[in-house]
């Protein structure tokens, strides 16, 4: 629907975003190594490995998988770091550009990296929570980064953000009509979506990330905004 590119807020705490760009960096990097280059049954096998399996967690006898270089739980954060395909690690890493660095501002450098975790692992939950008995592995940084969405629209929801709108026509609007937009697209998505036996899009990734952004920061609030009026 939209293409987020630059807001207007400024940084008033840190100096830089370092939290963001390792994050972005560390992404781009494992997609290069993991993704970009790959067959995809080698991909297949890796989303497998380190990507959540829903139907692992929610069935006592679930069949082993071949080759699992590490423990279930674990899969948890290391999925958050796996894309399908390069749009979808361009476009989630566009979002933490244009969004992450205000909210790392807010945070301070190793909350912001909790509060990262903390939304990715919640978007899983939610992913396996509402698709218990689904066998395709779940990968991607949009759990986490819908968490970032959350915390941004509830701090400065009347930032400036231009965006593409339709991909095609620029437009200057408030944070709160981007990305409460973007969240209404989500729970219209998850009415409306068919499930495929190919292709899942996680949208309750998405809601799950976004609700425990939104609610972490809802509670931290009062004590995130002092910070940064100083």
């Amino acid at each position: 629907m939209f293409v987020p590119l630059h807001d207007d807020t400024p940084l008033k705490v840190i100096r830089f975003q370092f939290v963001t760009l390792t994050i972005i960096a560390g992404n781009v990097i494992i997609f290069l190594m993991t993704g970009a280059f790959q067959s995809d049954t080698v991909l297949a096998g890796i989303a497998t490995s380190f990507g959540v399996v829903p139907s692992d967690f929610t069935t006592v006898f679930s069949q082993s998988i071949p080759y699992s270089p590490i423990p279930e739980p674990l899969t948890f954060l290391t999925y958050m770091f796996l894309h399908a395909g390069w749009l979808h690690l361009i476009s989630n890493m566009l979002f933490l550009w244009v969004f992450a660095d205000n909210v790392e501002d807010a945070f301070g450098y190793f909350a912001f990296v909790l509060f990262y975790l903390l939304c990715g692992i919640a978007g899983a939950l939610a992913h396996v929570a509402m698709s218990p008995t689904s066998a395709a592995p779940l990968i991607g940084a949009s759990g986490a980064v819908s968490g970032v969405i959350g915390a941004y629209a509830l701090l400065y929801p009347k930032a400036r953000v231009w965006i593409l709108l339709f991909f095609r026509i620029p437009l200057r609007i408030s944070a709160i009509w981007v990305l409460g937009g973007w969240f209404l697209l989500q729970i219209y998505s998850v009415l409306t979506a068919e499930k495929s036996a190919e292709i899942e899009v996680a949208w309750w990734a998405h809601i799950g990330g976004f609700a425990a952004g939104l609610a972490i920061t809802f509670l931290l609030r009062s004590r995130l905004l002092i910070r940064t009026s100083r």
